[in-house]
């Protein structure tokens, strides 16, 4: 039995708010993340650049994310969070804006840095929010909205983004861009009432005992004050790789799987492109639909395993079966279906093993596998890809996928009873 907050210190209002609020900041850093790469073509000619240098912009990005985000982390602990998303989300647009006006690539890379700091805002602020300002018993739906906003934000990008370049060119896309990211900026810091103050651990003498309570003190962690040594107990550790693995196993899917079905005689381009569509929308009704079945049940480590084998399955497949076009739009929808539906009780675990007060240091800390693996797939699916072996993709995501389940198990195993 583990404190939480009195559940009168909720409202269904406040909680929609909360939601809405966070949900919109985490579009905005969705459609930011995939800003560049519809628009290529358009900034290497401009700045007659390779596609090679044109890429250390993404390299830039990820690595200042990947390195500043659990101490923003930390810092969202021990100030507003609602602050530090504000900064984020006007950094984040502000960047865009000097990428817009930037005539030289060096100036247009630096910007890339300033994108990348303000990301790491938005994940250990977003759970932090969450966490602290929604009741329990919304919890994994508000979880759920949460990234199925996050997925609406990558999903909206590049038709959006090719029709703004269209219209006003690279420049005038990229500026326009920035206009949503200042407006809810501005939205959180004079709306966002609900959000205001430090978020502290519920006081001892004011909490009710509950079965599920989401934080957990430092008797199951094993570190008496959260801090940067909370970062080492195994069950925090646990879910980094769960993280990164799971982001592997996407990855795989998302970014090399047009160019393997291709290279194995699969359908035609156009079959594999809605095939890819198929998989992402699928991937986003499948977070709703997770986050309802979370919120029904305390076994979220069951879901998780359920969905991480029935995706695998059906990723292992496409590189053994003969595949035409049902057959692979049917796997794809299987594995996107499955995908999404992890992703709730994903979160869900990872804040059964955070102290309260700590959201923000272990969300941003555990996301920071979203930034390794972004930087270690293109490098194993491009050699698989150079090397001849597209079927390797997809047997290496299904392992991935299959690695995260001893990760559920053993988070699991940790979860304060």
């Amino acid at each position: 039995m583990t404190p939480t907050t009195l559940a009168s210190a909720f409202t269904p209002s406040q909680d929609s708010k909360v939601i809405a609020l966070v949900s919109a900041a985490h579009f905005i850093s969705h459609y930011y993340i995939l800003i560049l790469p519809p628009l290529f073509l358009e900034v290497r000619a401009d700045f007659n650049v390779s596609y090679v240098e044109l890429g250390l912009a993404l390299t830039v990005f990820n690595f200042i994310s990947g390195a500043m985000q659990t101490p923003a982390g930390v810092l969202i602990d021990r100030i507003s969070a609602r602050a530090m998303l504000v900064g984020g989300l006007a950094l984040g647009a502000g960047a865009l804006v000097l990428a817009g006006l930037s005539q030289q690539f060096w100036l247009f890379t630096a910007t890339f840095g300033l994108l990348g700091l303000a990301n790491t805002v938005y994940h250990p602020a977003n759970y932090a929010l969450l966490s602290h300002r929604v009741s329990l018993g919304r919890m994994s739906q508000a979880y759920s909205v949460h990234t199925f906003a996050g997925m609406l934000g990558s999903a909206l990008a590049p038709a959006s983004l090719l029709f703004l370049a269209a219209s006003f060119g690279w420049r005038g896309a990229f500026l326009a861009a920035a206009v949503p990211g200042f407006a809810v900026a501005a939205l959180v810091l004079v709306g966002g009432g609900a959000l205001a103050g430090i978020d502290r651990p519920p006081d001892r003498a004011k909490v009710a005992e509950a079965p599920d309570a989401a934080a957990v003190s430092g008797a199951h962690t094993g570190v008496s004050s959260p801090g940067w040594r909370l970062l080492l107990v195994p069950a925090i550790l646990i879910n980094f790789v769960f993280f990164i693995l799971l982001s592997l196993a996407s990855a795989g899917v998302q970014n090399y799987s047009l160019v393997a079905v291709e290279a194995m005689g699969g359908p035609p381009p156009r079959v594999t492109n809605l095939a890819l569509s198929v998989y992402l929308g699928m991937s986003a009704l499948g977070v709703l639909i997770g986050g309802y079945a979370a919120s029904r049940t305390r076994h979220h480590d069951g879901i998780a395993v359920a969905g991480l084998a029935l995706s695998s399955v059906a990723v292992l497949a496409i590189a053994f079966l003969d595949l035409n076009a049902p057959v692979l739009l049917a796997l794809m929808t299987i594995a996107g279906l499955f995908q999404g539906i992890i992703m709730p009780s994903r979160d869900m675990l990872v804040r059964a093993v955070t102290p309260a007060g700590s959201f923000g240091t272990v969300f941003g800390f555990v996301t920071t596998g979203f930034n390794v693996a972004g930087m270690v797939a293109p490098l194993v699916f491009g050699w698989m890809m150079d090397q001849g072996y597209p079927r390797a993709v997809f047997v290496a995501a299904a392992i991935a996928g299959f690695a995260c389940i001893p990760a559920v198990l053993m988070s699991a195993a940790r979860r304060p009873s």
